[in-house]
């Protein structure tokens, strides 16, 4: 393996280890605020993958870009769905607001 190849992979499981602590310690107040950022986040990768699936670097480039949409995407439509399901848990029963 190269040195590349290990250093990538040192630094995706410690991304990984340090997501997971940092997520399983908020509390349940705040998730509906970490849901809406990690939303904007996702939407600014969703630009960025626009801009590689048309940018005409190749057909790799695009194919990956395109791929990269679809995941954007998913990931933008399932996260605004899950932050109106758990702000709709917050309204009143009965009442308009």
């Amino acid at each position: 393996m190269s040195l590349t190849l290990i250093f990538g992979l040192y630094v995706f499981f410690l991304a990984a280890f340090t997501g997971y602590q940092v997520i399983s310690k908020v509390p349940h107040l705040l998730h509906t605020p970490l849901m809406a950022f990690t939303n904007a986040i996702s939407g600014i990768s969703l630009v960025g993958s626009l801009l590689a699936a048309g940018g005409h670097y190749g057909t790799l480039s695009t194919a990956l870009g395109a791929v990269a949409v679809l995941a954007a995407s998913i990931n933008v439509i399932g996260g605004f769905l899950i932050t109106d399901r758990m702000l709709r848990m917050f309204k009143k029963k009965g009442g308009t607001r």
